[in-house]
């Protein structure tokens, strides 16, 4: 369905833009990933070992069935003004960005939010991308490695709006991976650390009821409850994925307004929060007033403030 470009499967390619070096990694099946990814490293890189890899999935805003529409995205993005790429900048870190699809023909795997369908896709090449993007941080480490560029064992994990929501759900399915999680436009909605409220079970991704079904493995709630999460929407934020069919299925829709609200703010913002926060989870909440949905420099500073807090 997804086709690569040949040249971008033969060899790995290397460009510098702006004193930054951009490495564009092509795909590897026999190393766990199907699809290719780009490393961005700073002119300036830091040393000691307090150093991190950056990660942040990609968002082209809108399906295809072009590969390139996707890959060409990934390519400005990195070197652009979003939580990660900006993070990047300001820090100094490598970053990394996996190229993942979005089908036009298959819309209803809403892979750059890592989805219930995409994480239940068992014949394509999107099988377990979550698995498939730990791959790809694995390769990226060997490859800084050869450059003497060390980076610690857990990532910053970045995104906002669908990389938003990717990097709050990859967070639950992976959380021994993660040192610091920065995710903002998230519709009010969060993948809960309960198995269900009330009489309404929740499964993935609204909750953990089936979490091993999905995951393979039990949830690592002590390792969790150890990272340092910074989730943030705007106020005037209207962007509600839960109204959408390639986002969430009915009977999803109906739990979650049965269970945290229907209107996304206040009402479902505020109750997802109030479920984080009683699970004693490391989680700074902001709501920025006048914001939609969208970020701007008091925001960027915000985040920047708190990961350097917590390297």
């Amino acid at each position: 369905m997804h086709k690569i470009a040949t040249t971008l499967l033969l060899i790995a390619v290397m460009q510098v833009c702006d004193a930054d070096t951009i490495i564009e990694v092509p795909a590897s099946p026999e190393k766990g990933f199907n699809f290719p990814y780009l490393i961005k490293l700073p002119e300036n890189l830091p040393s000691g070992d307090r150093l991190r890899l950056i990660v942040e999935t990609n968002n082209t805003g809108k399906v295809s069935d072009d590969f390139s529409i996707h890959y060409a995205a990934v390519k400005d993005a990195i070197t652009g003004n979003a939580v990660g790429p900006w993070l990047s900048k300001r820090l100094s870190l490598p970053i990394l960005m996996p190229v993942l699809p979005r089908s036009e023909s298959q819309w209803e795997n809403y892979t750059h939010a890592l989805d219930r369908d995409t994480m239940l896709e068992d014949a394509s090449t999107i099988k377990r991308i979550d698995l498939q993007l730990l791959a790809m941080i694995e390769d990226a480490k060997k490859r800084l490695h050869k450059r003497s560029v060390n980076v610690g064992d857990n990532i910053i994990l970045t995104g906002f709006s669908a990389s938003g929501t990717f990097a709050n759900r990859f967070s639950v399915l992976h959380p021994e991976k993660i040192a610091i999680v920065v995710a903002g436009g998230l519709n009010g909605t969060l993948m809960l650390p309960l198995s269900a409220i009330g009489e309404h079970k929740l499964n993935y991704p609204l909750g953990i009821n089936d979490f091993e079904d999905i995951a393979d493995k039990p949830f690592n709630r002590t390792a969790w409850l150890r990272i340092h999460q910074f989730l943030f929407m705007g106020e005037q934020d209207t962007n509600d994925a839960v109204a959408y069919d390639d986002a969430y299925s009915e009977s999803e829709r109906v739990i979650i307004h049965s269970t945290t609200g229907k209107n996304m703010q206040p009402e479902r913002w505020l109750n997802s929060q109030k479920h984080y926060i009683d699970s004693e989870a490391d989680v700074l909440f902001r709501t920025f007033q006048g914001i939609g949905h969208g970020t701007n420099g008091k925001i960027h500073q915000e985040f920047l403030e708190f990961v350097q807090k917590n390297l």
